[in-house]
């Protein structure tokens, strides 16, 4: 009993944990919008916003032409 509530309770916190992810907007100063799977991190050694786009493609954006970056 007590190995199949453990499971059950694994399985819970992974599928909470999934859900933790935070879409966001980015809006460039063209005024494009590019959406986010998660918030973008910032890596400051190269300048750049590091993020994953709606279609799983990977993308970098120079932080000098970002406007703002929203949660959704």
């Amino acid at each position: 009993m007590k190995k199949h509530l453990l499971s059950a309770l694994a399985v819970a916190t992974f599928a909470t944990l999934a859900g933790c992810s935070t879409p966001s907007v980015i809006t460039l100063n063209d005024g494009r919008e590019l959406q986010t799977t998660d918030t973008p991190e910032f890596d400051r050694t190269s300048g750049f916003y590091e993020f994953e786009q709606l279609d799983g493609k990977p993308t970098r954006v120079n932080k000098d032409q970002v406007r703002t970056i929203k949660e959704l």
